[in-house]
């Protein structure tokens, strides 16, 4: 009955080394907590310069649409800047912590886990790019878009790490439909999005795996 007893904890324990070789575990939630506290930067710049674009004479309707590009213009740069520091403070942390665990930074999981996220996520930038192409009347919904694509690259690249950022990506989905029904917010869910919900989930995974 012990050696039965044995076999099973050590098939246990076979089972979860293989599952555990088919996952990248090495993202850091402290990458997550950057992540979202540049996005709340990002969001309150933003919100600052459409709350002085909102009480500004533009002095009729060519400086209206001129002072409206340049926000929009300076909008995406404040969002290609809050991706540029998240990516980078995520491979600076990240390439730490697979060092610490003796886990190559781009070994097979890590490539699948990035093919994996970068599908849904490169389909999402293409779409809001379109969005922004066509003009004023599409340009509302580029928030909402940012989140569902967003989520549903974080769900579709689970599989390939720790399972618990799968529930981050639904709520993202989740966040960026009801955004969808009150557009006027978009900002607001886009910061609640990028920025609380990172700063949570990364909280909660550096409690959870690396504290100790």
């Amino acid at each position: 009955m012990e050696n039965q007893k044995e076999h099973l904890e050590a098939l246990k324990d076979i089972r979860q080394l293989m599952k555990q070789s088919n996952r990248f575990l090495s993202l850091s939630g402290l990458s997550g907590i950057f992540a979202g506290v540049y996005a709340l930067i990002g969001a309150y710049l933003g919100y600052q310069m459409i709350f002085d674009f909102l009480l500004s004479d533009h002095g009729g309707r060519d400086g209206y649409y001129s002072s409206y590009n340049s926000i929009i213009f300076k909008c995406i740069v404040i969002c290609a800047g809050v991706l540029t520091a998240s990516l980078i403070t995520a491979f600076i942390l990240t390439a730490r912590k697979a060092k610490k665990n003796g886990q190559k930074l781009f070994d097979h999981t890590a490539i699948q886990l990035l093919i994996n996220l970068m599908i849904p996520l490169v389909a999402g930038g293409l779409f809001c790019i379109a969005m922004l192409y066509h003009g004023r009347g599409y340009i509302i919904l580029v928030g909402p878009a940012m989140l569902i694509f967003y989520g549903l690259a974080l769900i579709n690249a689970s599989k390939y790490t720790l399972h618990d950022i799968r529930y981050l990506g639904c709520l993202e989905v989740l966040l960026g439909l009801i955004s969808c029904f009150y557009l006027g917010y978009s900002l607001l869910f886009w910061a609640i999005g990028f920025g609380v919900l990172h700063i949570i989930y990364g909280t909660i995974m550096w409690f959870k795996y690396e504290r100790k």
